[in-house]
């Protein structure tokens, strides 16, 4: 229902990208949100000029999975006894609980998934702003969280709608997913 919103109000066509989810999911240790992946396999790339969604290549510096690899090796080497520099939440680690981002935008507010190996199917989001802090918990689906920040500019601080950046799309790489 929400990824049918994003694609209405950007008025995008799916891009149909094919991933190998089951071996994203392997080096995580947990299964991603269906709703992320519909997103993926639908946008991977810019919206309205400012937020960067997370997606699946290896040869763009917004990809999903090397992102979290960088941020698991510097959360592991930072010294913080395990706590990110990323609010009090360390990055997540295959087996454990953490952080893993899935999107930002240009004016430094990160988005993350509460990741829990234990709870396996729950995916509620930790969204910081470019404030700093702890961040604040939202228990909604990422593509919900998505629509939010692009449609609604009460949606504070994370609604970019208020900047009225309007609602277009931009794939990454030459029209390829990022």
């Amino acid at each position: 229902m929400w990824v049918q919103r994003v694609i209405e109000l950007t008025g995008w066509e799916p891009l149909g990208v094919s991933v190998d989810w089951a071996a994203i999911e392997a080096e995580l240790g947990v299964p991603l949100p269906a709703d992320y992946k519909q997103l993926y396999e639908t946008f991977g790339g810019v919206f309205s000029d400012s937020g960067y969604f997370l997606g699946r290549d290896e040869a763009v510096v917004f990809d999903f999975l090397a992102q979290w690899r960088v941020a698991l090796s510097v959360d592991g080497g930072s010294g913080l006894g395990g706590t990110s520099a990323v609010a009090s939440y360390a990055i997540y680690a295959p087996g454990g609980k953490g952080l893993v981002g899935w999107g930002s935008t240009e004016r430094a507010d990160e988005y993350f998934w509460l990741v829990d190996a234990e709870r396996p199917g729950d995916h509620p989001i930790l969204a910081r702003s470019q404030s700093g802090g702890a961040g604040d918990r939202y228990d909604m689906s990422t593509s919900e969280f998505l629509h939010r920040v692009l449609a609604d500019a009460d949606f504070l601080p994370f609604g970019i709608a208020r900047y009225n950046l309007g609602t277009l799309f931009e794939a990454g790489s030459g029209g390829r997913p990022l």
